[in-house]
Parts: C-alpha cells; structure tokens; sequence
C-alpha cells in the first residue's frame, strides 16, 4: 500500500451515475529464491479485470515479452566476450503504467477510509488485474529507456542496446526483470542508478537466477551454463513424482499412442477428467523450451491427447 500511495495510483472521487467500479481483491504469494526457499512473503493488490468491458474500460491489451531465445543468444554473447550480466528487479512495475481510461475500482478491504466508505478509486496509474496494465507498463519503460539513448531492436522490441565508442550495453526486459548485459562497469553502474531514479527497484547484482532458470558461469573458460533443477524437482513434487525412478532416455521404446486409448464410457471420461494431465504436460513444455529440448519428441506425442486423454497417456 505504500508503493500504492508513493505512485498516486488513485484517486478517491465520488462514484459516477450509471459506472459500476470494478472489484479488487489480496493475493498471497510465498517468493523463493535459487535453492526453493521461501524468502518473501508477498501481499499484493489486483484488480478483477475480468469484469472490464472492452471498448469502455480498455482498448489494446498487447504487450510485447522477451523471447527465451534472445535471452540465450546474449547470454552466449556476454560468454563469449567476457560482458558483465547484471539483474535489476522492478518493485510493483505495473503500478507505474499510465491509464489513459476512466477506470473506477472499489475501496481495498482492510484499507477503506473513514468517512469516506460511499466513495470510490478512480485509478491514475494501471494496476495488477487490469486487461491493459502489462501494456501500459512496457509502453511507460519504453519512453523511459530511450530517452536514455538506448535503441529498441526491430525483431524483437524486449531487446535494447546502446553503443558509444568502445562501450557496448544490451538491456533485455522480461516483465519486470532487467538484463543488464555490457563491457564497461562504470557506464553499467551509471545506467543502474539512473534506472533507480526512474523507478523503485531492487538491485540483485550479478545475474544467477532469471525466469525460474539458474545461471552456472565459469569466467575463465567463458563458458556459461543453465539449469531448471529446481523447477523439475517442483514438477515433480507437485505431480507426486518426486519418487519416480529416473531413466537415461526420456522415451520409453515399444511404447505407441492412439486415441483408441482414450476413454469410451461416461466413467472413464469423469475419471480422466480429475487427473491434471494438461497442467503436467504444460509445466514440462516450459522446460522443454528454455533447457531441455532433448524431452521435445516425448512432450510432442503426449501433446497429442490433450483433448481426451487415456490413462496409458
């Protein structure tokens, strides 16, 4: 509620004839860090976005998002060329996105002003929870980034760099992580700290953890490695596999799939339907995208049978 308050995000007004404001509600979230641990407890305020009508509460809802093969390509990059890879985290970065609606929102529970409770938030600046607030955040930190002299890169919009003379820097955004990627220490801490001033953030150094993904550099051989090891152990453990015995393929041979395997009756349909199939097959398209292509033919056939998946499945 204080980054709430410190960015303006509303106002309270009296509530317009014939608006119906939007909901809000408190999520929970426990944040780990590297190793699985918790280290924060997070309390966050979002706005029930589903209830906004188009054409009236939001236009355009795109929002650009960094590629995993881009963050690759650079990180392969900074390897290489021995470039420092620093990592900044955006406190509450949709908060500082600018609405250009009329949006009107309930009071939060727990934070209702006294002598004020018939009044409503007309919000200022986007906020978790809205169809438009992504967008309004990459549209805010675009202006701000290049009014640094950063350039934005065609084919992929994420992707900024700046070069003046000897000194390369590369900025990646994903979401509300920044990769910073550069030759140059000094000109990277300048950068850092103008970043500060323009928004509230929180700076986690030299990167070894980005999007779930754990960063294994070895500076003197320029090599640079990534692992998922806790994200499969989570897979595991939430799919009650954590004590599955492990194999050296990761497809079975002799086994086949068809939808004569999916099922006929009204039971087994009703059966199937209790078990996470897609959740499982969803979760290990992840890995299969950002570090484990060698999963890429199993994941494919399972994918398959999405629709009416079989027990053998």
């Amino acid at each position: 509620m204080e980054y709430v308050y410190s960015n303006k995000v509303w106002e309270l007004v009296e509530a317009p004839n014939g608006v119906k404001p939007i909901g809000c509600k408190w999520i929970y979230k426990r944040k780990r860090g590297v190793d699985g641990r918790v280290e924060t407890f997070k309390a966050r305020l979002v706005a029930e976005g589903f209830t906004q009508k188009e054409g009236i509460d939001y236009e355009e809802t795109f929002s650009t998002v960094a590629m995993l093969k881009s963050i690759r390509i650079l990180l392969s990059i900074a390897a290489v060329l021995d470039y420092e890879i620093w990592q900044m985290d955006v406190k509450t970065a949709f908060l500082n996105g600018h609405l250009e609606e009329n949006i009107y929102m309930q009071q939060p529970d727990g934070f209702t002003q006294k002598g004020q409770e018939h009044m409503v938030c007309k919000l200022q600046r986007s906020i978790y929870g809205l169809k438009q607030a992504s967008r309004s955040w990459n549209i805010r930190f675009d202006q701000a980034i290049k009014s640094l002299g950063f350039i934005q890169n065609i084919d992929e919009p994420c992707v900024y760099k700046k070069i003046q003379g000897k000194f390369v820097a590369f900025l990646v955004l994903c979401v509300d992580n920044i990769l910073l990627i550069g030759n140059d220490i000094g000109v990277l801490t300048t950068i850092k700290i103008w970043l500060a001033k323009q928004f509230d953030m929180k700076d986690l150094g030299e990167t070894s953890y980005i999007l779930g993904i754990k960063l294994l550099r070895d500076r003197k051989n320029k090599t640079l490695a990534l692992s998922q090891a806790v994200y499969i152990d989570k897979i595991l453990a939430r799919f009650s596999m954590e004590n599955s015995k492990t194999g050296l393929l990761p497809f079975r041979h002799g086994i086949t799939f068809s939808k004569d395997q999916s099922p006929k009756t009204s039971e087994e349909i009703e059966r199937m339907r209790r078990v996470p199939y897609a959740d499982a097959v969803g979760s290990l398209v992840y890995a299969m995208l950002c570090t484990r292509p060698d999963i890429c033919f199993a994941v494919g056939m399972v994918s398959r049978y999405l629709f009416n998946p079989g027990p053998q499945y």
